[in-house]
């Protein structure tokens, strides 16, 4: 596996890099770790909301397509997550801690759309949800960023 730090992977910065690492990836999934951190940006009482599970799954899904970006030695392409019809979680919230699992498996990409299909799990912890991203080419994330 090809070692780049996460935050090599991501249009994030600082405390908005919510991934800890890669665990594994091929061509059309991936697999990355997340320690739930409740002194961060939206943490409170302990513990995180579940709705941040759509941001560790997005964030995921923008990893994906950093690594292969990375391994091609080209820039990082700008995504954009488009939404959910469906987020199922069986807890209201992620306690400080928590070491949870963020998997994604691209079931459609054509044309910048795309949609995953994500898990996430840990102790106690389940949560699914189908994503719908888009991603420019990157002649248009040269105008966006410029």
């Amino acid at each position: 596996m090809t070692d780049f730090a996460i935050g090599e992977l991501l249009p994030h910065d600082g405390k908005m890099v919510l991934l800890e690492r890669v665990i594994a990836f091929d061509e059309d999934s991936m697999a990355a770790e997340v320690v739930v951190h409740a002194d961060g940006l939206f943490g409170a009482a302990g513990t995180v909301p579940a709705w941040l599970g759509i941001e560790y799954m997005a964030q995921t899904v923008a990893a994906h397509s950093g690594m292969f970006c990375k391994i091609a030695g080209k820039p990082l392409n700008l995504g954009f997550l488009l939404g959910t019809r469906h987020y199922y979680c069986n807890v209201p919230s992620f306690a400080d801690g928590t070491v949870l699992t963020v998997t994604v498996k691209r079931l459609i990409q054509d044309q910048g759309l795309g949609v995953f299909d994500c898990k996430i799990t840990g102790d106690g912890v389940e949560v699914l949800a189908k994503l719908n991203v888009y991603q420019p080419d990157s002649k248009l994330n040269r105008v966006i960023t410029n």
